[in-house]
């Protein structure tokens, strides 16, 4: 009995302390490593395939290149023998839309503006991002991979669903309190643009 009582007591000690932390560390410190680890592993991944898209000249992120077409839309692309001027306006409209988002949600997610809409619109361009690397570029067994199989590696269904939680923790939590979301929302903003007349 002895024994039984002291193991209720240390579990009950742990828990307390580790309710203590979650409620002085988790509010803010979920969200803002959420963000750091995107930056750090994912902002440039984004960027430089978005930059991949971007025609020549000054102009090029208005008209792409005919890789961007290629990455999107590459059975469409196959069909048209690669000339994308054979493509409809929905497809520049989505190619042009895609490479842009690739650009800002990004960015806005990282500096914590509209993070959630932001953290949202990202999982949603992965989703269609694997199903175009699937159905579009037949990527190979290995490429796609599956769960509990012992490999961790698979670049969509191991790599791409650390991502996915990722986002769906800021989409759930937003930016934190280091943010431009918490900036405008917050008080430093209220008292920066607000008029506090005394009555």
């Amino acid at each position: 009995m002895g024994v039984i009582r002291f193991i209720k007591s240390a579990y009950s000690i742990i828990e307390a302390i580790l309710a203590w932390i979650e409620n002085a560390f988790a509010s803010w410190l979920v969200p803002t490593l959420a963000r750091l680890v995107f930056a750090g592993a994912l902002l440039g991944y984004f960027w430089a395939s978005a930059y991949t898209k971007l025609g020549e000249g000054l102009f090029g992120f208005l008209s792409l290149s005919v890789g961007a077409y290629v990455q999107i839309f590459p059975l469409a692309m196959e069909r048209v023998g690669y000339d994308p001027t054979d493509l409809s306006f929905f497809h520049t409209l989505v190619a042009v839309a895609g490479t842009w988002a690739e650009f800002i949600l990004p960015f806005l997610i990282v500096v914590g503006l509209l993070t959630r809409l932001a953290a949202f619109g990202m999982i949603g361009f992965v989703m269609v991002q694997s199903y175009v690397d699937i159905a579009g570029h037949h990527a190979d067994a290995k490429t796609v991979g599956a769960w509990f199989d012992r490999v961790s590696d698979a670049p969509i269904a191991d790599q791409r669903a650390f991502w996915l939680f990722l986002l769906t923790v800021l989409a759930l939590r937003g930016a934190g309190p280091i943010s431009l979301d918490r900036f405008f929302t917050g008080e430093m903003f209220r008292n920066l643009f607000w008029d506090h007349r005394s009555t």
